[in-house]
């Protein structure tokens, strides 16, 4: 029996691999293979929400139609663009990302991932941190109807772990995170591994927020209520 009412649902990239940067370098080759001409930055504010929100949002920005042929293809490009960087070795697990999963493991404190990458891409991070989802719960865009902002990610992982949302943590490092965090009706812990700022996750909802879950793990007594 786990000795801890708190149950950790992590977000995958950003949180507990470092691999936003690959997201974004993956979505600008995908993005100028469809000829759509869209600055980094304005890729990496979207990233962490459901890929296909994201391509929604930012063909409608630039003012391309949006079918599911031109979809599809994005999604198919950004996958090959990803996991040709994941096979060179570029995707590794952040700071204390090991160390933090193995602790709470050893102090009985479940724990889930739910991620809004397709398993395609999330497998590789999977493996880089030496998860087996056999063991784990590892929920993914796949599994779910809507990926964030909507909570559907975090709740679904709650039910695996057999745990009350609102007695859990949902751990990521967008706002797309928190904002589903509050609406799934847990509490949202931020890290600054991601990008975005203090400030921007705490407005998001973030109750605290941490640089890296290195720096999570030295306070993990602030956040993890025991019984």
């Amino acid at each position: 029996m786990p000795r801890s009412s708190t149950a950790f649902l992590f977000d995958l990239d950003g949180t507990l691999v470092d691999s936003v940067y690959q997201h974004v370098l993956a979505w600008k080759e995908a993005l100028d293979r469809e000829g759509v001409d869209l600055s980094v930055w304005r890729i990496h504010r979207k990233i962490g929400m459901s890929g296909g929100l994201f391509t929604n949002i930012l063909l409608r920005e630039t003012g391309l139609d949006i079918t599911d042929e031109r979809l599809e293809r994005l999604r198919g490009w950004h996958a090959e663009a990803y996991n040709r960087q994941a096979a060179a070795g570029a995707i590794r697990p952040l700071p204390g990302a090991r160390e933090l999963l193995a602790f709470l493991t050893a102090e009985g404190i479940p724990w889930a991932i739910a991620t809004s990458g397709r398993m395609e891409t999330a497998a590789p991070n999977i493996a880089a941190l030496g998860v087996d989802p056999a063991q784990v719960p590892v929920v993914t865009r796949d599994q779910v109807r809507y990926a964030k902002p909507d909570p559907d990610l975090f709740l679904a992982a709650a039910d695996r772990l057999g745990v009350d949302i609102e007695h859990s943590l949902v751990i990521g490092d967008s706002i797309w995170d928190m904002l589903a965090a509050q609406r799934a009706r847990a509490l949202g812990v931020g890290l600054l591994s991601g990008g975005y700022g203090r400030e921007e996750l705490e407005r998001s909802g973030a109750f605290r927020v941490y640089d890296d879950p290195a720096d999570l793990l030295r306070h993990v007594d602030e956040v993890a209520a025991r019984r």
